[in-house]
C-alpha cells in the first residue's frame, strides 16, 4: 500500500492502491492553482426501476453533512478554504471536483475524503434534497431543447443507459433514507474509482496524503445492469408552442473505435462553428431556424450521432428536410480542403487551452483514464489531428452514411419522415 507509482511522461504519473482506487498526477509547476476530479463508476443505470432519481438524490445528499460538520459546517469549511466544489450523476459514472489555490490541497482533501467516505445523510436535509431535484426537473419543462436530448437518449439506447440523470417524479417521490443508505453501502466504495489532481502540487505528499485518506476504503466488484433494446423509431411530445424542436439520432462511434477521428472531422463540417454547412444552408441562407448542430453522444460502450434543430412550427418540416439533404450531400461529396484545415486548427486550439487549466486537465486526465485506461499526451492527440486527410474523411463516409435514423419531435404536430432512412 500502494503498489507502484508508474511515470507516463514528464507531467503525468500514476499510483496504484490495493484497494482499487487510481491516483492520476498532472504537474502543472506553473499553476496557482489545483484541482481534484474523482470519478465513480456508478450512476443512474443502477437506479431500481421505481427509484429513478436515486443516484441522484445520493449525491445531492452527500453534500448536506458529512464527517462530524453539519451541512452548513460542511459548506463553510469549504467557503473558508475558498474551494469551488460540484457534483455530477451520468448514466454510467458520477463526478465530484474541488478547485482550489494550490496551498490549500492539503487542508483540503480531509474535507474531500470527509465528503464521500463519511457523509451524515441528516433526516432532516431529506426532503429540501428532493425539493431541489424536483426543481430540476421542473426546470426541465421549460427547457425544450433539453427535454428533446432526454427523449432522443431514451429512444435510441438501450434501457437503462438512456435514463434522465434526473430521474423522474415518481421515482424522487418514492425515494426515502433508507433508500439512500443502502444505495451509498452498494455503490460508493473503492473499486474502479479514478483519482485525477492536476496543478501545483507535490506528487510523493499527495499520494502518501490520498494513501492515508482513503486507503482503507472498501471494495466489492459491481456488475452491470442487464439491458433491454429500444423498438420505437420515432416519437412526437405535443407541445403548445409557435416553435418546434426536432433531434434525428443515429449510430456513431465512441472514442475507442479507431475511425472516432474521421467522424469528428465529417460532424465538424456539419457543425463546427458559423461557417459550417448546417449552419449556413439550414440558418443562414433560408432563414429556417435559430439554432442548429450535429455532435456524438457516448453511452456506455455505444456511441450516437444527434443533429438538432429549434426552429418554427411553419418551416419545421423544411428545416428536417434540409438537414436530411446536407447530410446526404456530406455523404456523397465528402469534406473539402478548407474544412479540414479549419477542424485542425480550431482542435488544436482547443488543445492548447485545455492545458492551461488545471480543472479541465484533471477532469481530462480521468477520462482518458476511464475510457482508455492510460492519458492521453497532447503531442499524441496532435498527431492524431495532423493525420487527418479528406480522404481518410471521405471513405470513411462513403463505407458509412449517416442513418438510420430516429426521430423526435417536440411541436404543434408531427413531421413527416422517410419510412426508409428510419431504423
Amino acid at each position: 500500500m500502494p503498489e507502484c507509482d508508474i511515470l507516463v511522461n514528464t507531467n503525468n504519473k500514476v499510483r496504484f492502491y490495493d484497494n482499487g482506487l487510481v491516483l492520476l498526477g498532472e504537474q502543472m509547476d506553473w499553476c496557482e492553482s489545483v484541482s481534484l476530479t474523482l470519478l465513480l463508476p456508478f450512476g443512474t443505470i443502477y437506479d431500481p426501476a421505481d427509484r429513478l432519481g436515486l443516484a441522484g438524490m445520493t449525491a445531492e445528499m452527500l453534500t448536506r453533512g458529512s464527517g462530524q460538520r453539519s451541512n452548513r459546517e460542511f459548506l463553510a469549511a469549504l467557503e473558508n478554504l475558498g474551494i469551488d466544489s460540484s457534483e455530477d450523476v451520468f448514466q454510467s459514472y458520477s463526478v465530484f471536483s474541488q478547485a482550489m489555490v494550490a496551498d490549500k490541497l492539503p487542508q483540503a482533501l480531509p474535507l474531500f475524503a470527509d465528503l464521500l467516505r463519511r457523509p451524515v445523510f441528516p433526516e432532516d436535509e431529506l426532503e429540501s434534497a428532493r425539493a431541489a431535484l424536483m426543481q430540476e426537473l421542473v426546470g426541465l419543462e421549460d427547457d425544450p431543447s433539453g427535454k428533446l436530448f432526454n427523449e432522443l437518449d431514451q429512444i435510441y439506447f438501450p434501457a437503462p443507459w438512456g435514463r434522465p440523470a434526473f430521474g423522474d417524479a415518481a421515482g424522487l417521490s418514492a425515494v426515502t433514507l433508507d433508500d439512500i443508505r443502502d444505495y451509498y453501502q452498494r455503490h460508493w466504495h473503492a473499486e474502479g474509482a479514478i483519482l485525477g489532481v492536476a496543478g501545483r502540487f507535490d506528487w510523493d505528499s499527495l499520494g502518501d496524503q490520498i494513501a492515508a485518506l482513503f486507503g482503507d476504503w472498501h471494495s466489492e466488484p459491481r456488475a452491470l445492469p442487464r439491458e433491454t433494446e429500444r423498438t420505437t423509431l420515432t416519437r412526437h411530445i405535443p407541445f403548445d408552442s409557435s416553435q418546434t424542436h426536432l433531434g434525428l439520432i443515429c449510430p456513431g462511434l465512441t472514442p475507442n473505435d479507431s475511425d472516432y477521428w474521421p467522424l469528428l472531422g465529417a460532424l465538424n463540417a456539419l457543425s463546427g462553428g458559423m461557417s459550417s454547412r448546417l449552419f449556413t444552408e439550414v440558418r443562414e441562407k433560408r432563414g429556417l431556424c435559430y439554432t442548429v448542430s450535429a455532435s456524438t453522444l457516448v453511452r456506455g460502450d455505444r456511441g450516437a450521432v444527434y443533429c438538432y434543430c429549434g426552429t418554427t412550427a411553419a418551416r419545421a418540416q423544411e428545416s428536417l428536410d434540409v438537414i436530411l439533404s446536407e447530410l446526404r450531400k456530406l455523404t456523397d461529396g465528402g469534406v473539402t480542403d478548407d474544412e479540414l484545415d479549419k477542424l485542425k486548427i480550431q482542435t488544436k486550439s482547443g488543445l492548447i487551452m485545455q492545458q492551461e487549466s488545471s480543472v479541465s486537465r484533471s477532469r481530462a486526465i480521468v477520462r482518458d483514464w476511464f475510457r482508455f485506461g492510460r492519458i492521453r499526451t497532447l503531442s499524441e492527440l496532435r498527431d492524431k489531428v495532423d493525420s487527418l486527410t479528406c480522404e481518410t474523411i471521405n471513405l470513411w463516409l462513403k463505407a458509412h452514411p449517416f442513418g438510420p435514423f430516429r426521430l423526435v419531435t417536440l411541436g404543434e404536430k408531427p413531421l413527416s419522415f422517410p419510412e426508409e432512412s428510419l431504423g
